[in-house]
């Protein structure tokens, strides 16, 4: 269902993750801040993010995911990534993931870079719905999500458990046919 493809927006390219960009990635994935609010626990070791890319990465292969390194235009640097992923052909439909390394926060690249996202989503793998999974206390996440028009659907309290931490869901939904009207 999904094609890698590489997307470029104004500053930014999308484009499909490499075995190589592990090393970028477990910046991020070690950082306790930065996956403070993630259904998994910080990475202790580079060969963890190694594995992890790995088997996303075959998952890739077969287009049950969409998985993006982000660069930055300028420097080439990989910053974060954005993907697409627990895909439902049936009912095309599909959640939308991201992470962005903590000296980028703040700055709109995760907007940049998801609103890429949800475009091929919607225009080129004519998906009808995609949703979100967040912590409620994410509130960047939150605003991410509310600047790409989606809509806070839902709450399912004391959904993760991560290490010693239970932490509610808050669901966003967006719909193509919305997407359309603003296109």
């Amino acid at each position: 269902m999904f094609e890698p493809v590489t997307l470029i927006t104004a500053r930014l390219r999308v484009r499909p993750l490499e075995q190589t960009d592990a090393r970028a990635f477990f910046a991020i994935w070690s950082d306790a801040q930065a996956m403070r609010y993630f259904s998994f626990a910080p990475m202790q070791h580079a060969h963890e993010a190694e594995a992890r890319v790995e088997k996303v990465l075959q998952s890739a292969a077969n287009g049950e995911v969409f998985v993006s390194a982000i660069e930055t235009l300028d420097s080439g640097e990989v910053i974060g990534g954005c993907d697409l992923f627990h895909l439902n052909a049936q009912c095309r439909r599909a959640e939308i993931g991201f992470s962005l390394q903590r000296r980028h926060w703040g700055k709109g690249y995760m907007s940049e870079a998801a609103a890429a996202v949800v475009d091929y989503a919607f225009d080129i793998a004519k998906l009808h719905r995609l949703e979100a999974d967040i912590d409620p206390r994410n509130l960047a996440s939150a605003r991410v999500l509310e600047r790409l028009d989606f809509v806070r659907e839902g709450l399912l309290r004391e959904r993760w458990i991560v290490g010693d931490d239970i932490s509610d869901s808050a669901l966003y939904g967006r719909l193509q046919r919305d997407w359309r009207a603003r296109v």
